[in-house]
This record gives structure tokens, sequence and C-alpha cells, in this order.
């Protein structure tokens, strides 16, 4: 197997970097997932993952203004707005800009509020059960409100299996492999499983066909020379991995095809039960430099 492409999210919900080579360290890319929107009247972490309050940031990008550091704070990213127009982090009309923009009163942090929050939409979609998506104990535990079209919005903790500091969903890393997103081709191929859809760090090449990365939770393995990634769960999928973004157009039956296709026992303690999932998560268990091309054994 080897590294096909490497990515990297300055700015959470944003667009991000392509990569042609990453430093890795225990709290996954450095750099990755270092900023956040945050909206000051409910101190939730903004998400695309609710994309009638958010679907917007898909519209923007960020760019670092120069290569992160392990153990430094992140440098300014440079963010470009839906129209266009860019303005860097540091610049102290950026809040009010984006406020602008997003309809609501918002303000780009790096450091996380106590207790942070993010939201996730259990979208209803033609032909899927909600508990074709996730465990219905679950969404039901967790539903904080609903969308006024009924569906409901889960609060999560942010980075709730992942270090602290960075804005994560839950896990420091997100890997998938090339034969999964060709199996979901096959078995769709009216849609686009384009890898962007994923938000991966890590997207790998040359493995075996299928959703072969099904089989990887508990073991550890190497990723370039001397980076060791040890894999958690596997990652279940959302409302994003639908949404539009760049030239890729809104597709529900992408994950409608996950759905009917994938779905996984998790035994863990916490998100166990049967996800619709492609991709896995991962720890770093021990950090260094990888690049496109480096081999994963």
């Amino acid at each position: 197997m080897t590294i096909a492409a490497l990515y990297r999210y300055p700015v959470k919900s944003m667009l991000g970097e392509s990569l042609s080579r990453a430093v890795l360290d225990e709290r996954g890319v450095v750099g990755d997932r270092a900023y956040a929107v945050l909206d000051v009247e409910t101190g939730i972490v903004a998400s695309a993952k609710v994309p009638k309050r958010w679907a917007t940031l898909l519209e923007f990008s960020a760019a670092y203004t120069g290569e992160p550091v392990p153990g430094e704070a992140a440098p300014p990213v440079v963010i470009t707005f839906p129209d266009g127009s860019t303005r860097r982090s540091d610049d102290p009309d950026l809040d009010q800009a984006l406020t602008d923009v997003l309809g609501r009163e918002v303000r780009l942090v790096t450091t996380p509020p106590d207790g942070p929050k993010f939201e996730e939409l259990w979208v209803d979609i033609e032909g899927v059960e909600r508990a074709d998506l996730a465990p219905e104990k679950l969404i039901e535990a967790t539903t904080s409100r609903q969308e006024d079209t009924g569906e409901a919005i889960s609060s999560f903790d942010v980075a709730a299996f992942a270090p602290p500091g960075r804005f994560y969903d839950l896990a420091a890393m997100h890997v998938i492999t090339e034969s999964t997103l060709q199996r979901l081709r096959e078995l769709a191929p009216e849609s686009d499983f384009d890898a962007r859809r994923y938000r991966p760090n890590v997207v790998l090449a040359d493995t075996d066909p299928g959703f072969v990365e099904n089989d990887w939770p508990g073991r550890e393995m190497a990723l370039g020379d001397g980076v060791r990634l040890t894999y958690t769960f596997q990652t279940m999928r959302c409302v994003m991995t639908t949404m539009a973004q760049e030239d890729l157009p809104e597709d529900r039956n992408t994950l409608r095809t996950v759905a009917k296709n994938n779905r996984i026992q998790i035994t863990h303690d916490v998100v166990g039960g049967m996800w619709a999932c492609a991709g896995v998560y991962a720890d770093v268990s021990a950090g260094g430099e990888v690049a496109v091309g480096d081999a994963h054994v």
C-alpha cells in the first residue's frame, strides 16, 4: 500500500490543503483543524454537519501562511471567501466579515471553549432509515434540538477520542482507501465518490479490493519511515459527505449507497452499534514526517 494523497484542514468545515508532505504528532497532522468558527450565541463550534445553518462553510477555503511547527501556535491562515476575496486570520475585521457571510455572529478561534460541542443533523434520505445510519438509541440520547423539517440534531463533544487542543469531531486521524471509493463507484456509478467528500487526512492506494479498512481497527501499522498509526474504529458517515463543494454537486445517493452496502458493527463502549461507514479512524502512536508515495504496511 502507498500514500496516494495527504490533506490538512486548517479551519474546521472549510476546504483545506492538499499536501505533498505532512508532519504527524500525537494530535494528528500538524496544523489540522487548529482553527474553528465559534457561534457566539450558542457557544457551539460551527460544523457543516448542520447544513441549514453552516453549509456555507464549505464555500470557504483556508491555507496557512507558513508551515505549522509541532509544539508551537498555529501560524495565521489565509481564508478565501465564497466571492473569491481573501482575508487573514489576524485581520481585525475578519470576525465581522465571517458574520456578514454566514448570517450569524461568529468568531474565529484557536482555543476550544470549555466543554466544546458541535452538532450533527440526522438527515432523512428516501429509502434509508435513521437506524441505517447510526444506532437509534444514540440518536435519541444525544438529540439537542430539531430542524424545522423534523430531522433530529445531536450535540457531541468536540474531539471526544482525540488529544485536546484541536477541533476534530472525534479522532486525530482519518484514513480512507481508494479501494473503498472504487467499490462505492461500482455500486452507484451515477454518483461521484470523490475523496474530498470524506475529508480524510490520508488516502491509500494499492490495497486489496473492497472495503479493506473495515478490518483494520485494533491493528498498528507503519506509515512512511517511522510513523505508526493505531487504528481504532471505522469512520461513521453523515450528511456532510452528500453536500456540494467545489465542483462536486449535492448528492444524497452517496450516503444512501454507504448505508445500504457497508453497515458495520462498531464495538466501542461509547459509539457502539451498527453504523454506515467508509474509512477508518486512527491514533498516532509514533510521529514523524510522511510523503505522498510512502509505503503503508
